[in-house]
This record gives structure tokens, C-alpha cells and sequence, in this order.
């Protein structure tokens, strides 16, 4: 699947280094942020919806974001975080398109990058542990603020940095939608790039240069779901990201997102989500 770099707007929250006794611990965590962490001692275990996850020294882990996961800790252990936020307002988004190895072996050249991005970004160290303390709307919008106000030197230079780090994950990672058809792929880039516009059938299936139903069979075998399906996944998922990382009212999600009956999109929002958006925003804000 073709991604262009110019596509990708990375922004650091927080990094650090944390050192625990026993009181790293927390269950059921699900963030809109991807986090990246560098094992420095001892061990710990990620309980992950694929299964349980050891982390071991000198070892980079990736968890992606809104992946709900829990921590267990009973000895010593030092890490290095780092979470990185893609920007809502991106055209398309790197970090939610792919599947990521969660494990990679480090070299020292990871610890010596990221030792470098915690001198430059002293600020963004978590006062605390707890998921709780920094994962919420207020300070999620503070620390993407804090993010924007730095130097431009400091910005460029840990811009380069987090994209080495990912760019290490990325040599074994492959796309979560596999896609062989090369007028598919154009149809899925188009409504990446335009998730925040109108997009019908009719226009997608003259962009595949196919008749309305081959399109739709074509797509439905490559993508194991209707263009429709498809396109109000998306739709929800970039709503899912603006309902606790933006203020903005319900109503005003849906126009963003080119729904104009925001009734339709509520009950849309509820099939594909679980709960509506209200109960979203208000279960994330506790």
C-alpha cells in the first residue's frame, strides 16, 4: 500500500525514563497514543489481545494505539517511554494502517536516540506512572500543545529521531487491509484522502474504471467488506480520535465528517463503537 512520508505528521507526548519497584501495574489501558518503549532492566509483562507479552532488556516494544492492554510488574524494572500522537487532521494515518511486530531487539544506537529525545524534550517527562494522570482529554490537549510550542530545532531534530525509531518497526510490518488490486489500492488512497469529505460509490467505481457492481464485488473480495462499510468504519474511527483530543460538540463531528443527519450518525456511531458518542467522550474523560 503506497504511503508517502509527506503524509506522516508524528507528534511526541510525552518520553522518559521510568525506573519501578513492583508498582507497575495497571489493567485495562487504551489510549488514543501509540507508545514505544526501550527496556533498560529487568522485566515486566504487557497482557495484549494477541496474548502476553514479555519485555526484556535491551529490546524496543511498539503497542499501537486504542490497543486495550494491562500491565504486570513484580521486581525492579526500568524503561524508557515514548508516546507518539498522529494528528487527527492528517490525511491518512501510518500508525492505525498497519500491523506492527510488538517486539523488536534494540542496538545501541536506538538507547542513544532516545536518551537524545529525552535531553531535548525535558518537559515531557510523566510526573507519574499512572495511566490515569496522563491519559485523559485535558492533559492529552496541554501535552499536544506543550509538543507545538518547543524551538523549531528541537521539533526537527525529534521529528527525525521518532521517524528512525518507527522506521525500525516498520522494516517487518505489513498492512492491516492487504490489497493486491492495484485500482483498489487507488479507491482506498482516494478515501483516505478525502475522509473528511462526501464520498459516494458512484465516484469510487469511476476511479477503479469499473461498472458500479463490478466495483463493489471487486472491492468486497479484496477488502472482506462493502466500500460503504468501509468508508463509515473509517469515518467512525476518525471520530472515535477527535472525541477525546478535540472539544468540539457532537453535531459538529458529524458535519466535520460530512454526515449532515447527525441523528443517523449518532446510531451509526452506536452500531459500530458500542456506545454512542456522548458515552464515548464521557467513559475516555473519567
Amino acid at each position: 500500500m503506497a504511503q508517502s512520508i509527506d503524509q506522516l505528521h508524528l507528534l511526541i507526548l510525552n518520553v522518559g525514563l521510568a525506573v519501578h519497584n513492583a508498582d507497575w501495574n495497571w489493567k485495562n489501558v487504551s489510549s488514543p497514543f501509540t507508545r514505544l518503549y526501550y527496556v533498560t532492566e529487568g522485566t515486566a509483562q504487557i497482557a495484549l489481545p494477541t496474548g502476553m507479552q514479555e519485555l526484556k532488556p535491551r529490546h524496543l516494544y511498539l503497542i499501537p494505539a486504542f490497543t486495550t492492554h494491562s500491565y504486570f510488574c513484580d521486581s525492579h524494572f526500568s524503561h524508557y517511554y515514548l508516546h507518539i500522537y498522529e494528528d487527527h487532521q492528517s490525511e491518512s494515518s501510518l500508525l492505525e494502517e498497519w500491523n506492527f511486530p510488538v517486539e523488536i531487539e534494540a542496538c545501541e544506537l536506538d538507547l542513544s536516540l532516545i536518551r537524545r529525545l529525552c535531553q531535548i524534550n525535558p518537559s515531557m517527562q510523566l510526573p507519574q506512572s499512572d495511566p490515569t494522570s496522563y491519559d485523559n482529554n485535558p492533559t492529552l490537549i496541554q501535552n499536544i500543545i506543550k509538543n507545538k510550542q518547543r524551538t523549531f530545532c528541537d521539533k526537527v531534530e525529534s521529528r527525525g529521531i521518532v521517524y528512525q525509531l518507527i522506521a525500525r518497526f516498520l522494516k517487518d510490518a505489513r498492512p492491516i487491509v492487504e490489497v493486491y488490486d492495484n485500482r483498489i489500492q487507488k479507491v482506498l488512497a482516494y478515501i483516505r484522502k478525502n475522509i473528511y469529505q462526501t464520498i459516494d460509490i458512484d465516484s469510487l467505481a469511476e476511479i477503479a474504471c469499473l461498472s458500479k457492481d463490478h466495483f463493489i464485488r471487486l472491492f468486497k473480495k479484496e477488502v472482506d467488506t462493502t466500500p460503504l462499510q468501509y468508508i463509515n468504519q473509517k469515518k467512525i474511527e476518525k471520530a472515535q480520535l477527535i472525541l477525546i483530543t478535540d472539544e468540539l460538540s457532537v453535531k459538529n463531528i458529524a458535519y466535520l465528517l460530512a454526515y449532515d443527519d447527525h441523528a443517523y450518525f449518532n446510531r451509526l456511531f452506536k452500531k459500530i463503537a458500542g456506545v454512542t458518542p456522548q458515552e464515548y467522550r464521557a467513559i475516555y474523560k473519567k
